[in-house]
């Protein structure tokens, strides 16, 4: 996506007029510009001067948004109209008094004159005049851009009010002449025919409303700003044999650079040297800080709080990850929701539509045989009262305070239409390892036999610490993380594939693996093969161990729930949601850790290239949310309406979401969906407070109720009701920044039709026959049958050796070349192998 800052704009319809005439440019497949922050973004293959004139063709200013002519991007943000607006504000305030006191204090309640105005009301008159030629003069903004916008055939808010205004001053100069052709009483008459007060008020009113406008917006920015401050302007890098404090623009992937207590660190790294507490609440939200040593990651913007570091950059410039959060919530501000549409397609149309009521309330009157200045200032009133600044605002302020939001908490959404669809999913799809769980199995269950847990754990580290397999990490850990441990070695160290290890140990055999390989070795008891099958039903892989001839105990491993998965889960069917695991494991492993977590329902050995199939046949019955981490989850998150990546994932996942938690929390993801839902209902309240305010007040201001009750609405009041306007809405918008995104117990529950549905039709079924030589008893039936049920999508299989033929049920298609493999590596010969549907 191109960037560009448009200038010239100043309500709805401006932004309208912008869009049109950029997406009507040859290249350009989509455009999306926002009012609030003046920023335009713009997809497809034209070129950028071709845009640009597009922008100047119809009536404004553009330029690309790039660092040669930005030095920083702060400064596109920082708020530079509000001291312009202020000014004018003051100088329009020191002619508006004057003009008050001539026109209403002395007209309305005889307040005193000097005596050479005495009664000299062609003097008053001339005065006035002046009075609000200079507030015109000081507010000729509006003049311009509204004169520009009816030359280019989309008048904009700027031309109701430059209309009003002009039409009230010249009426009135029309009078004041008229006044000179006649004497005494008569000239008096003229007088309450004047409406310079009225012209020179509404444009002071309007500019109050400005100011408050703008500085209710320049808030609405302040989460970019903060993430932008925190940011280091230089960095110590090593420079040959000197260390060399350089801008941060100079560093280079792989450069070394160092960073002293109590420094932010100025680039994404890894810790070569030294050690260190780092505060990352500025970019996780999370106060307590993360422990560094060598080879831990380091993050720009972060705060070093103890010791010294040595690191080597791994990210710099536009890459940091502060670089990509503050890209991601701009991007979320330069594009456009959904719902901004409907408020474009009535802002449009809408200025001319105003015109033509103005016109026609005037007509109106005067038919009705009022005087021409009563249907003046009718038709000025509804000019003034109809600003579509409102409905311009609606959308885009509270869109960058919800980004503001989710980007202090951690959570990234890419675009608007992110943010806005969040809100809406009905069903959420999880993967389970890394999402669901930790991603790295632990030792959840030791059951020893015959020894002590301490003893069973001393024999089976010194056993694992000699393998690479994840199984075999997690006792290591284990043994590490719990105490001291010894360098003892063993000898002749042997992997089984598919079984298990062995290795001497005071001159007797030390083994650990599967059932069948110990059974070889031990006699297990049934108690303990009884306790194993408990632990396989919960999810867990249960690893036996003997010592010699004697069984010593299990060990159960498992890939362990998150500890807020549950929490989360919980809170995601408190909304109304349906949510779904997605596995690759067998049935009965994931309906175990289904259970556990508390999720509606199970989708068991989805191979990864098959996630995004799931995806896709859930969309048919609802939207859907994709929450996953892994390169094989991309095509997943991809496809979903919504792709919500989990931050300590890949590249390859996060680029391919659409939003991205970047603490890795589970909460994050009903967090995320809590807050698009109140995005979309300040969004909406927004909307109706502007319709609202433009059905209730245009009747009024054309003077509707006047037959009736007599009120009548001068276009004063209009005026100052207009300003008010916008400034509530962006008001209202900024009532996002109390919301509580991790308080679940407001949580509505969506009436959501497909809650008690069963979303994932049963797996069809696949059976397996295989002609299998070598078994010789009960004992080779049953290692194949082991064999087989843990190959990936096997819910059941049986083996005989008297007919040397195995069965295995499969849920998914299985892999002949799997198959084979396995029960070669358990001694058998494997041949004739057909599938069929069952």
């Amino acid at each position: 996506m191109k960037h560009f800052i448009v200038t010239g704009m100043s309500c709805a319809a401006c932004q309208t007029r912008v869009e049109k005439a950029v997406s009507e440019v040859e290249g350009v497949d989509s455009c999306a510009v926002n009012l609030l922050t003046g920023s335009m973004g713009v997809e497809g293959n034209a070129s950028d001067e071709s845009i640009i004139a597009a922008v100047e063709k119809a009536g404004y200013g553009a330029f690309v948004k790039n660092e040669k002519n930005v030095k920083q991007e702060d400064d596109i943000l920082k708020d530079n109209k509000t001291p312009k607006i202020k000014r004018r504000l003051i100088v329009s305030l020191c002619f508006l008094a004057p003009l008050m006191y001539l026109s209403m204090g002395h007209t309305m309640w005889n307040f005193p004159l000097p005596y050479f105005l005495h009664e000299n009301y062609t003097a008053i008159g001339i005065l006035q005049l002046l009075l609000t030629a200079a507030i015109m003069v000081v507010n000729q903004n509006f003049f311009i851009s509204g004169t520009k916008s009816i030359i280019h055939g989309a008048p904009n808010m700027d031309a109701l009010v430059s209309i009003g205004a002009g039409a009230a001053f010249i009426y009135s100069v029309y009078t004041l002449f008229a006044m000179c052709g006649v004497q005494g009483e008569e000239q008096m008459k003229y007088m309450h025919d004047f409406y310079f007060e009225s012209a020179g008020m509404i444009l002071t009113l309007i500019t109050v409303g400005k100011l408050l406008e703008a500085r209710s917006k320049g808030k609405t920015t302040d989460a970019i700003k903060g993430l932008m401050r925190l940011s280091p302007k230089t960095a110590t890098v090593m420079r040959g044999t000197v260390r060399t404090e350089v801008p941060i623009e100079d560093v280079r992937v792989g450069e070394t650079f160092f960073v002293l207590p109590g420094q932010n660190i100025p680039l994404d790294g890894i810790v070569k040297d030294g050690t260190s507490a780092v505060n990352e609440s500025a970019l996780t939200g999370e106060s307590i800080p993360q422990d560094k040593a060598p080879g831990d990651t380091v993050y720009a913007a972060t705060l070093n709080q103890s010791g010294f570091l040595t690191c080597e950059a791994t990210k710099v410039g536009e890459d940091t990850t502060l670089s990509q959060i503050i890209r991601m919530v701009s991007d979320a501000a330069a594009t456009k929701a959904p719902i901004a549409k409907v408020a474009d397609r009535v802002s449009g149309v809408f200025v001319p539509i105003v015109m033509a009521i103005a016109l026609l309330t005037s007509v109106i009157w005067l038919l009705l045989d009022k005087s021409a200045g009563f249907a003046l200032a009718r038709g000025i009133s509804v000019l003034v009262i109809s600003c579509p600044c409102a409905l311009g605002l609606a959308t885009p302020v509270a869109i960058m305070v919800g980004s503001g939001i989710g980007a202090k908490h951690g959570t990234m959404f890419k675009t608007a239409s992110s943010l806005e669809e969040t809100g809406k999913v009905q069903i959420v799809a999880l993967d389970k390892t890394g999402t669901i769980t930790n991603g790295e199995p632990e030792i959840t269950d030791i059951i020893p036999n015959g020894i002590s847990e301490e003893e069973l754990i001393f024999l089976a580290y010194i056993l694992e610490k000699n393998s690479e397999h994840p199984l075999s990490k997690a006792i290591v850990n284990f043994a590490e993380k719990e105490g001291d441990v010894t360098q003892a070695h063993v000898r002749d160290f042997t992997s089984h594939t598919g079984k298990g290890l062995s290795a001497l140990w005071e001159n007797k055999l030390l083994a650990g693996g599967k059932t069948e390989f110990i059974a070889d070795m031990a006699q297990i008891p049934k108690e303990a093969q009884t306790r194993a099958q408990e632990l396989a039903n919960e999810g867990k892989t249960p690893l036996f161990f003997s010592h010699g001839d004697k069984f010593i105990g299990i060990i159960a491993v498992a890939d362990t729930l998150k500890e807020d998965a549950k929490e989360a889960i919980s809170e995601l069917k408190g909304m109304g949601i349906r949510v779904i695991m997605l596995t690759g494991d067998n049935e009965r492993t994931a309906k175990a850790i289904g259970n556990q977590a508390g999720v509606d329902e199970v989708a068991a050995g989805i191979m990864p290239d098959g996630k995004e199939a799931v995806v896709r046949r859930l969309k048919e019955k609802g939207k859907v949310a994709m929450v996953g981490d892994g390169i094989n989850d991309a095509p997943a998150l991809t496809s979903a309406d919504i792709g919500i990546a989990i931050g300590a994932g890949t590249d390859v996942a996060i680029d391919a979401a659409d939003v991205v938690l970047m603490k890795s929390r589970l909460r994050d993801v009903p967090a995320a969906i809590r807050l698009s839902r109140a995005t979309l209902r300040n969004i909406h309240e927004n909307l109706f407070y502007a319709f609202i305010y433009n059905i209730i007040g245009i009747p009024l201001a054309a003077g509707v109720l006047i037959p009736a009750l007599g009120i009548t609405l001068s276009p004063m009041f209009g005026a100052a009701a207009m300003s008010l306007s916008s400034f509530c809405v962006v008001s209202n918008a900024l009532r996002l920044n109390f919301f509580k995104v991790n308080k679940s117990k407001k949580d509505k529950k969506i009436k959501n039709a497909i809650k008690e549905e069963k979303l994932m039709e049963e797996n069809k079924k696949y059976l397996l026959t295989a002609k299998v030589e070598g078994m010789m008893c009960g004992h080779c039936e049953a290692r194949v049958k082991k064999t087989l049920e843990e190959i990936t999508g096997c819910e059941s299989a049986r083996a005989s050796h008297e007919s040397a033929k195995a069965e295995a049920v499969f849920i998914t298609f299985p892999d002949k070349d799997a198959v084979k493999k396995a029960i070669l590596n358990d001694g058998y010969t494997v041949s004739d192998i057909e599938i069929k549907d069952i």
